[in-house]
């Protein structure tokens, strides 16, 4: 399936409307193209929303939440699954989609379709347990217990890198909650939301409740700023930087709000010196390398015990070289292109402070001679207190640091501000119960054996420190797109107070 097709398929057309409150609006702000990082050509257009259109979606989700909230959560779950559905049928097309303009090879893409109808199912499931707590009232005669009300229309701010799956992890769970929702996409990923979008409007057509999921498609300036600033959205879900992180929860906090932040991650993996190799290197690829480094789970640092790290970087050297760069989606291309060239910019200028700063360039960082936004994945054996590695770049490079005991690796790891994912490779049962303890990992995913990339829709997904602290996707994550209501009936004739007061 070529380009063209994608978007026949997916009905996306040339100049498309970024705006979608209950029925397509034109959209009265400018145009936007959406490049294609591997061709580097126009992918389409998207007219985008300006305040006027803002002021139209937040109405008719309000409007569309007072109904919405009353329909019994099984039945707004029967909705989600049709709308999973109807993911499984445009999951190949969708996919390619999400490649064309995130560059992320089509196996990525299509996994990433696939975490949205898991999720979906999940949701599903959600909608028949939005449970709460009988609690014993210390009155007699008098019953206690909690429940789970529905929030409000919430705004759903996502970043270019996982263009749906985090719309899904926020709209689907919130939907089956009761909630409605205005999305706001990355300006970089416009087709794939308005396609996304799509998918959702044909489930909802005709049911009445069209408005529950809206689009306005705009950059931070002034769609994503009044959307952060306003009292009728009581939530704000926002995926991206720690900057933006540090702006969105400033202003949600000053009017009382909610925020739930997913930001930046500078992982590590510790590589003790009897882990199993073959199964590093395989992890480390895929968490080093896939979608060119552009996770926030990406692996980061590479922490390895003085007694392998020879061996290891030796491998690792090997495998690199060996990476295919190209069309995501060709079947044979391993690693597409960076999302555009101020991300290869960037990560070509870590590189030259990385080496600045006592580090060796073992392998990758050149630019091919090539149309789109390509650069080989790096490695760079540097020292564990080299500035750089206190910073998340947002690209393939990967650093390699030498390490003595399991201690010294663990206040390695903790050692930078960002806490999201982490890793150990260990045949040594006191060194991961270690780094599982309150005195190990300070990171929100811990992992025993496998790399920091590619967690399941069924814990919850976030992380510490500067990562934002915020928890999406399975578990219970739910209840953020929840109010808890705590509730007391006395049906006794008397009116005791609680403490034992007498009063009168």
């Amino acid at each position: 399936m070529n380009r063209d097709a994608v978007l026949a398929a997916l009905g996306v057309e040339s100049e498309s409307s970024g705006v979608f409150a209950g029925e397509w609006l034109t959209g009265n702000g400018p145009a936007l193209a959406s490049i294609d990082p591997t061709t580097e050509q126009v992918l389409g257009t998207v007219r985008v929303a300006d305040i006027v259109d803002y002021e139209a979606a937040i109405s008719v989700a309000q409007d569309t939440f007072k109904e919405w909230r009353m329909l019994p959560a099984p039945e707004r779950g029967n909705y989600v699954r049709l709308i999973g559905n109807a993911l499984r049928e445009y999951k190949e097309p969708l996919g390619a989609l999400v490649s064309m303009e995130t560059g992320k090879i089509r196996a990525e893409g299509e996994g990433e379709v696939q975490e949205m109808i898991d999720i979906a199912d999940f949701a599903v499931g959600l909608s028949r347990q939005l449970y709460g707590l009988t609690i014993a009232s210390e009155r007699p005669r008098h019953r206690m217990y909690e429940q789970w009300q529905p929030l409000g229309p919430i705004g759903i701010i996502t970043s270019f890198n996982f263009p749906l799956a985090v719309w899904s992890w926020n709209a689907l769970l919130a939907a089956v909650c009761g909630d409605t929702m205005i999305w706001k996409p990355s300006h970089t990923t416009p087709l794939t939301a308005v396609a996304t979008t799509k998918i959702a409007q044909e489930v909802m057509e005709g049911s009445g409740f069209e408005g529950v999921f809206g689009l306005t498609v705009g950059r931070a300036d002034p769609v994503g700023a009044v959307m952060v600033s306003d009292i009728r959205i009581p939530l704000i879900s926002a995926t991206g930087s720690v900057r933006m992180g540090l702006q969105i929860g400033t202003e949600v906090a000053k009017r009382l709000g909610r925020s739930l932040l997913e930001l930046g991650g500078n992982n590590a993996i510790i590589v003790m010196d009897d882990a199993d190799l073959d199964m590093v290197v395989r992890a480390t690829l895929f968490a080093a390398a896939g979608t060119t480094g552009q996770r926030c789970t990406s692996l980061r640092r590479l922490l390895v015990h003085k007694n392998v790290i020879d061996d290891l970087s030796d491998r690792l050297i090997a495998a690199f070289g060996q990476i295919r760069l190209g069309d995501p989606l060709d079947d044979d291309t391993l690693i597409g292109p960076l999302v555009d060239q101020a991300a290869v910019d960037t990560t070509k200028a870590a590189i030259a402070v990385a080496l600045e700063q006592g580090g060796e360039l073992l392998a990758g960082g050149n630019e091919p001679d090539r149309t789109g936004f390509f650069l080989e994945p790096a490695i760079v054996r540097i020292p564990a207190d080299a500035p750089i590695v206190q910073t998340e770049t947002f690209g393939p490079i990967l650093y390699l640091i030498e390490i003595g005991s399991i201690e010294e690796a663990i206040a390695v790891q903790n050692g930078v501000p960002q806490g999201l994912s982490s890793a150990i490779f260990t045949d040594s049962l006191k060194n991961s119960e270690l780094f599982l303890s309150p005195e190990g990992s300070d990171c929100g995913i811990a992992n025993v054996n496998i790399g920091t990339s590619g967690a399941e829709i069924g814990g919850a997904f976030g992380g510490e420190k500067e990562t934002g602290g915020g928890r999406e996707s399975g578990s219970d994550a739910w209840k953020v797109y929840m109010r808890r209501q705590t509730v007391t009936i006395n049906w006794s004739k008397d009116l005791p107070l609680a403490q034992g007061i007498d009063f009168g």
